[in-house]
């Protein structure tokens, strides 16, 4: 089955230069683009795609409450577009269910893998500049005072080796090096990975490493 894609910006140039990389793809098809936020959310409910490209600074509905309205709504995997690595609504966009983010001058192939990625469940970790997001958004919220639930305590209900792979799946480890790292198979790790998730009702993998910054189970800056 192919992978279903809609692909929102309000720049037409950008949508339809996006959309033909995918659609060249075997196994990625676009079923609809949106130009605003407000058509973004109406395109996901029509195609219901299983990706949806969308652009962070849009006119109607930008596009962090449309990621909102996405992640509440539906099973969609939402992955922003933004023209610069540090823009301020990334970091409301990942708490929003957003699996990631890409940069607009993003190359093709890590456009295609991008999509694949997010597709089969898991989130855009590896860039440095997700890592960085993730550091900031947690250091800007523990100056702020806003994480009184974000405690040690949070962690409690996560046995030994769970609470290990989320330490390990923080620090950008993929299903594979984990299971090297644990000594166990990678069925076992995405075991361990999903039984993280529910058991903190964390949506991703991307929610699961800000609460291991935030629960202090990784230090900022720490190798």
């Amino acid at each position: 089955m192919s992978i279903r894609v809609v692909v929102a910006d309000d720049q037409e140039l950008v949508r339809a230069g996006f959309g033909m990389i995918l659609d060249a793809q075997d196994d990625i098809e676009v079923v609809g683009e949106a130009g605003n936020g407000e058509e973004a959310v109406a395109a996901v409910h029509r195609h219901a795609p299983d990706v949806l490209l969308l652009d962070i600074r849009m006119p109607v509905m930008d596009g962090l409450e449309a990621a909102r309205l996405v992640c509440a709504q539906s099973s969609c995997k939402v992955v922003m577009l933004t023209t610069f690595d540090l823009d301020e609504y990334v970091y409301e966009a990942l708490y929003a269910g957003a699996g990631g983010f890409l940069l607009k001058d993003v190359r093709r192939d890590d456009l295609v893998h991008a999509v694949r990625v997010v597709a089969a469940g898991d989130s855009l970790l590896a860039p440095a500049v997700t890592r960085r997001l993730v550091e900031d958004i947690v250091r800007r919220r523990r100056e702020r005072a806003i994480a009184e639930t974000a405690t040690p305590q949070r962690l409690d209900a996560l046995t030994a080796r769970e609470v290990e792979t989320l330490r390990l799946l923080a620090r950008g480890l993929s299903n594979a090096e984990i299971a090297t790292t644990l000594f166990v198979s990678e069925h076992t790790v995405k075991t361990h990975v999903s039984n993280v998730l529910g058991k903190l009702a964390l949506r991703d993998r991307v929610q699961a490493v800000i609460c291991a910054y935030e629960t202090g189970l990784i230090v900022p800056g720490s190798p």
